[in-house]
């Protein structure tokens, strides 16, 4: 047998073997898969998919239309596929096919890593990768088209996994950027949660991110990866369970224009303009109609409450002289 083939075979029976492995488990970042589907570059011609082999992982090319191993290499230490979503969604190629991000698989523990470790691969040859040591607890959350940033999410705290900050590693210069990404017009968003489902736009510029926020509002984080910024999307959700996002999925239409946020079984839901952020629900009426019915709320207690004054006495009011701020 060609040494290929037995080299094939091999890797395919690991492969069979493999269990998905995660790192940072809990977070909002969901760390490295190895086995399993992989990630699809794009086109959809190839899945790259990560295989422990010994003390070393090996990388392989996969053709999508007929399974055979296109392609393949090694790299000393465990390392995976990058990890999106609590749903599986896997990430770390390029979408100009050029570049190939592989995390190292780290098990979770009671403290922080200080330092994480990342492979950056042409996959075009999967050989001599670039190492990055970074500093900090990170894991991958995506990559500009062309492979010049690759954003990485930050867990500040082991207490509590869920609270992460978004920053930006550049290629070129091989450095982490200072300062952190985030929507500048809502200072006071504080990101934390959990991703549950990804959506990217064609071009790999938009990375739309669903993300379950026990104690308060779902969200979906909206990163535009060429320039460096993010905007934060409430969504509408009544009651404290959010368990029921777990069955939602986002789909972009009109080239990008609306993100359309659906049920899994392709009902509708809610869609987002991609221009101005107005979120609205499916059917084009006002989405927030949890806040709607607590403005109607309001105005009745008002109403009441004018009633009882007009039954009683006049009160005198006397308002305090407002403050001037030095």
């Amino acid at each position: 047998m060609h040494r290929r083939s037995v080299l094939a075979l091999v890797l395919f029976a690991a492969l069979a073997l493999a269990a998905a492995a995660q790192a940072d488990g809990g977070g909002p970042g969901t760390g490295a898969t190895v086995g399993w589907d992989g990630a699809i570059a794009p086109g959809g011609k190839i899945r790259y998919v990560a295989v422990p082999a010994g003390s070393s992982t090996a990388v392989q090319a996969i053709s999508t239309s007929d399974g055979r191993v296109v392609r393949f290499g090694s790299l000393l230490g465990a390392f995976g596929i990058p990890m999106l979503t609590q749903n599986g969604d896997t990430g770390g190629v390029s979408a100009d096919g050029k570049t190939l991000v592989l995390a190292e698989l780290a098990q979770g523990g009671p403290t922080l890593r200080t330092v994480s470790h990342f492979v950056v691969f042409n996959p075009n040859r999967l050989d001599l990768p670039d190492e990055l040591f970074l500093p900090g607890d990170l894991a991958f959350d995506a990559i500009s088209p062309h492979g010049k940033t690759i954003y990485l999410i930050q867990h500040m705290t082991s207490q509590d996994l869920s609270r992460y900050v978004v920053r930006a590693y550049d290629v070129r210069h091989r450095r982490l950027l200072p300062g952190r990404i985030a929507d500048r017009t809502q200072k006071g968003w504080v990101m934390q949660g959990y991703a549950l489902t990804r959506m990217t736009s064609d071009d790999g510029r938009w990375a739309y991110t669903l993300y379950q926020n026990p104690g308060g509002y779902p969200f979906i984080h909206a990163l535009d990866t060429v320039r460096g910024v993010a905007h934060c999307i409430g969504i509408p959700w009544k009651g404290s369970d959010q368990n029921g996002l777990w069955n939602v999925r986002m789909t972009l239409h009109d080239g990008g224009k609306q993100l359309a946020v659906h049920w899994k079984s392709g009902r509708p839901f809610l869609n987002v303009d991609t221009s101005t952020w107005r979120v609205s629900a499916a059917d084009g009426s006002f989405a927030w109609g949890a806040v709607a019915a607590g403005m109607a709320a309001a105005v009745a207690l008002a109403v009441l409450v004018l009633l009882l004054l007009r039954r009683r006495r006049p009160a005198m009011f006397r308002f305090a002289k407002p403050e001037v701020a030095a």
